[in-house]
């Protein structure tokens, strides 16, 4: 007969130590909701109200950092080492998200751009969902999907409280994955849009991206390729630029100028952008998803860190280090999502976000998705261990 430990007590005796979690393949994402962006829009909006009340953590000695990255030399003697082409890179990026989440999680991935030539996405990545207090395994899931909506949720987010009501008209740069999910955010929250502008580089990219409107929003009637960065933002009531390039030197990414804009414009940039001098002006509102993050990066890389880091935020903390621009121009959608600060004032006022991306969001999507998928009996359980055999 077993005899029970002494040094236990009943509660401790009855505690089971086995560990299952749920692997989640990319249709099981789908059948798990990842692809519902009016729920990923709603998601992200509440992950911004817990980030301004400080309830999370990221990497890093500041608890902000984007990750952690595997980048590779020009030159190697070893011949198995890959080369540093465009996008080949290893990233972890792990977060702690508070609030009614309550969980931990790392998104993990590899990326080449020649993927695709392969058939490949660029990007391809994993994300691992654990529970907050051990430590333990709750998902092991594909995570192109997660990463793609909770992207092009965060300009929704903005476009809910930033963007005119009205608005009818988006210019788009890059017809691609995140122009697609920031497209579909936009129309979650601002259904009057009925036109789209659209540059892009080649024909084929257009094309699907065309055809994708067509089949996913019919409510779209006008849509029309355009030539130049200008005519994507002239006239339009909501821009975002969502093409990839080469970082390194900010005068080649995509430029905003003053001229162009129309009273009233949102601009929601997740991807390289760069300001002419009157973009500058303190009546240009000026917006971070997360101020947290662009200090982060601001604090880890060297100056000008628009050379490194091609997002307009930093092109904005640049400007503050250099003296011209005050730090008190720069507002958190944090602070706007929660209450504490105006959305947009007027249809008149120009406001432009800047979008960083953040593990957090990961965290957020990946929890709402878990969840889903255990109260739909979606994916496959697997057991780590009974009892672990080191304890």
């Amino acid at each position: 007969m077993l005899q029970k430990n002494c040094d236990q007590s009943p509660k401790e005796s009855r505690v089971s130590t086995r560990i299952d979690f749920i692997y989640l393949s990319e249709p099981d994402m789908v059948s798990a909701g990842v692809t519902d962006m009016a729920a990923c829009v709603d998601t992200m909006e509440e992950m911004f109200g817990v980030l301004y009340h400080g309830d999370y953590r990221m990497a890093g000695i500041n608890n902000n950092s984007h990750g952690s990255v595997v980048v590779f030399p020009e030159s190697s003697p070893f011949p198995t080492m890959p080369k540093p082409t465009p996008d080949r890179r290893f990233m972890a990026m792990p977060a702690y998200l508070g609030g009614r989440f309550g969980t931990a999680g790392m998104k993990w991935y590899g990326s080449n751009i020649e993927n695709r030539d392969k058939g490949l996405p660029r990007s391809i990545l994993m994300f691992i969902l654990n529970d907050a207090d051990t430590g333990a395994p709750l998902a092991f899931m594909s995570a192109n999907l997660l990463s793609a909506y909770r992207t092009g949720a965060v300009p929704g987010v903005g476009a809910r409280h930033l963007a005119r009501e009205n608005s009818k008209v988006v210019g788009i740069l890059g017809p691609g994955v995140m122009a697609r999910t920031s497209l579909s955010a936009f129309m979650a929250v601002r259904p009057s849009i009925d036109t789209v502008k659209i540059k892009g580089r080649g024909k084929k990219n257009l094309d699907a991206f065309i055809e994708w409107i067509s089949e996913t929003f019919p409510q779209i009637t006008s849509v029309t390729v355009v030539d130049s960065v200008e005519e994507v933002v002239r006239g339009a009531d909501i821009v975002t630029f969502c093409a990839s390039g080469a970082t390194g030197d900010p005068s080649t990414y995509p430029t905003v100028k003053r001229e162009w804009i129309s009273p009233g414009t949102f601009l929601a940039m997740p991807a390289l952008c760069n300001i002419d001098e009157a973009m500058e002006a303190p009546e240009i509102r000026k917006v971070l998803d997360n101020p947290g993050l662009y200090h982060a990066w601001f604090e880890e890389n060297p100056k000008p860190v628009h050379n490194h880091i091609p997002a307009v935020g930093i092109r904005w903390l640049d400007l503050v280090d250099e003296g011209r621009i005050s730090p008190d121009d720069l507002k958190d959608l944090g602070q706007i999502v929660a209450g504490d600060a105006a959305g947009r004032r007027d249809d008149d006022e120009i406001i432009m976000m800047s979008v960083g991306g953040l593990p957090v969001e990961d965290v957020a999507w990946g929890t709402v998705v878990y969840r889903n998928a255990v109260e739909k009996g979606i994916g496959v359980r697997l057991n780590l261990w009974d009892v672990p055999t080191l304890r």
